[in-house]
């Protein structure tokens, strides 16, 4: 029997490939609302990073969820994902 491919993707924080079930989702859609998707299935452009808030502060003082998603985020959405990944 074949093994199963693990899906890989990078966090856009450290910049490791890691496995996809150990990172969290960001998702931009056709609206421009930005939440975490933490089922992985939900339509729109989407960006992965690690379950920790340090990865989250280097991907904000980079901003690169704002090149990831080409669109300008407020501080108040970067609040509501350090709630959602403290959970």
């Amino acid at each position: 029997m074949a093994e199963r491919k693990i899906p890989l993707r990078k966090c856009i924080g450290c910049n490791e490939m890691k496995d996809k079930r150990e990172l969290v989702r960001i998702v931009r859609n056709k609206e421009g609302e930005i939440s975490v998707d933490l089922t992985g299935k939900k339509p729109g452009r989407g960006a992965y990073i690690c379950k920790s808030i340090d990865c989250l502060n280097k991907a904000q003082k980079a901003k690169r969820l704002e090149r990831a998603f080409s669109t300008a985020i407020k501080a108040e959405i970067y609040d509501t994902l350090r709630s959602d990944l403290s959970e």
